[in-house]
């Protein structure tokens, strides 16, 4: 399992011209799910994006969950991560859990965010989605479980 996150100022889903999912601060998360992937691997993603520390302290040092400093978290299913992209030119999806999987893993995460953070928003899994976000920093980090 893998968790792109981005700390954002403001991160937004839209689908058919409908806003599904918005935060200010906090993290805009791009999950993806590899087969073999289990809840044990979402209980331990969920608990890191919660805890994650990448939000400035008072001394400007990323000490600071998005727990402690009250933001939001955009979860987002997305399967390209799971791409193999080792050889040649074109992404190979063979790593990339059944959607079934995908689908079970990705709401299971959600429950267990919702448990954790006061402000978890989302997107739709399977939706043609546009993701808006302003990065703030730049933040970017690569979270695997």
């Amino acid at each position: 399992m893998k968790a792109l996150i981005q700390r954002v100022s403001h991160a937004n889903v839209v689908i058919d011209n409908k806003v599904v999912g918005e935060i200010d601060h906090g993290l805009l998360v791009l999950l993806g799910i590899e087969s073999g992937d289990t809840e044990k691997n979402a209980d331990k993603i969920t608990h890191k994006l919660a805890n994650y520390r990448v939000f400035d302290d008072k001394d400007g040092k990323m000490n600071c969950s998005v727990c402690d400093v009250n933001g939001g978290i955009l979860l987002v299913s997305q399967f390209t991560l799971a791409a193999e992209t080792s050889k040649g030119l074109r992404p190979g999806f063979s790593r990339a859990a059944t959607p079934q999987l995908a689908d079970q893993l990705y709401n299971y995460c959600i429950t267990q965010l919702k448990h954790q953070v006061a402000n978890v928003a989302t997107g739709i899994f399977g939706a043609d989605m546009q993701v808006s976000l302003t990065n703030d920093g730049p933040v970017t980090f690569l979270l695997e479980a």
